[in-house]
């Protein structure tokens, strides 16, 4: 048993960089006790426009409220379909359960890990009215073939972009693809609060409105609701944490890239399947996941060593309890099935060591 322990986000290391401003920037909502809907939220709102380019950005207060956001805010209704993967965090389908629409799901790309857009098309049907796409690990999906399906069936494209704020695709940051897009400021993401938080991002100023709206209860004026909504709102202390993280983003994605590429580099020839990422993407790495036989064995050996590791995912959505009704079982999904049995996440934050990654890789 060693001595050494390696933290897998190592949050703190992040909060000590930015302590003086975080803690400013909280004492400073603390004193105007503004707690709901302070300035610190137009703020960041602002600020992730400037650095995504997306014309409307709606704060909200978790990555899962961000999806049913967009899914009310298209009128996602009981018996609609929505097209989606089932190798992805529950949040992905259960939202759409939770308005009664119908999850329907399709395998990944063996790659990637993302839904296979070849596989798409076939699972159309009368009552499909948005296609889902997961932007897995930090990558975001094929989006060129996803959005020409949705174009020729007039679908919308909801993408669900909980682990790859900051990432692009055809050099477009992934907050712009889709008719909405969603990310999550959930503590362990690339961009993380200090609790539960996320963001909605639209070019349709329609669309912006009713979310807006929504966010808090459907109202159009204090008390007077258009729309039967939520109380999705992102409270003022965390907006103004992510508002001073944001601004140490691009150096945090760029570190990360730069431990992913030492990563791939140290672990080649090893018998492992490393990370892929598509030519014409980015990746924001929330996790760095190798795929390894034994799994558990190689877990428990690493663990011995004070080297964490977790799997994202252990078992497919279409094979979880809850989904039972949708009458799939084991073998619908081979491809999915394999990752899930293989997948391994490494340690991945922007501040793990040239140290760090050479001792977690010679005990791989």
């Amino acid at each position: 048993m060693t001595s050494r322990k390696i933290d897998f986000a190592n949050l703190k290391h992040q909060y000590k960089l930015y302590k003086t401003e975080i803690d400013e920037a909280v004492h400073k909502v603390l004193d105007n006790a503004n707690y709901i809907m302070g300035n610190e939220v137009k703020e960041l709102e602002e600020n992730l426009q400037i650095f995504t380019g997306a014309k409307h950005v709606i704060t909200c207060s978790s990555g899962t409220d961000a999806l049913l956001l967009a899914m009310m805010a298209l009128d996602i209704k009981p018996d609609d379909e929505i097209i989606t993967t089932p190798f992805t965090f529950i949040s992905t389908a259960e939202t759409i359960a939770f308005l009664g629409a119908k999850p329907v799901f399709v395998d990944i790309d063996e790659q990637t890990y993302n839904i296979d857009a070849s596989k798409i098309e076939e699972q159309i049907t009368k009552k499909t009215k948005a296609i889902m796409p997961v932007s897995l690990y930090g990558q975001p999906a094929n989006m060129d073939v996803i959005q020409a399906i949705a174009d020729k069936y007039n679908l919308k494209v909801i993408v669900d972009g909980a682990q790859s704020f900051g990432s692009t695709f055809n050099g477009k940051r992934d907050s712009n693809l889709g008719d909405i897009s969603t990310t999550s400021f959930f503590p362990a993401k690339p961009l993380g609060c200090f609790g539960d938080g996320g963001a909605v991002f639209t070019n349709d100023d329609t669309l912006a409105q009713k979310i807006k709206s929504l966010r808090v209860h459907g109202q159009s004026k204090r008390y007077y609701h258009q729309y039967i909504g939520m109380g999705g709102r992102m409270d003022t202390i965390q907006c103004a944490i992510v508002d001073v993280k944001l601004k140490y983003y691009e150096k945090d994605l760029a570190r990360r890239k730069e431990v992913a590429e030492k990563y791939t580099e140290a672990l080649k020839g090893k018998d492992l399947i490393l990370p892929f990422v598509d030519e014409r993407a980015t990746s924001a790495f929330a996790q760095y996941s190798v795929r390894v036989q034994n799994r558990d064995n190689v877990q428990s050996k690493l663990k011995k060593q004070g080297i964490p590791t977790a799997v994202h995912y252990p078992m497919p959505l279409h094979l979880q309890e809850c989904f039972a009704y949708l009458g799939y079982k084991n073998g619908d999904f081979l491809v999915s099935e394999l990752i899930s049995n293989e997948i391994m996440s490494l340690p991945m934050n922007p501040y793990l060591s040239d140290d760090e990654i050479e001792f977690i890789v010679k005990h791989i």
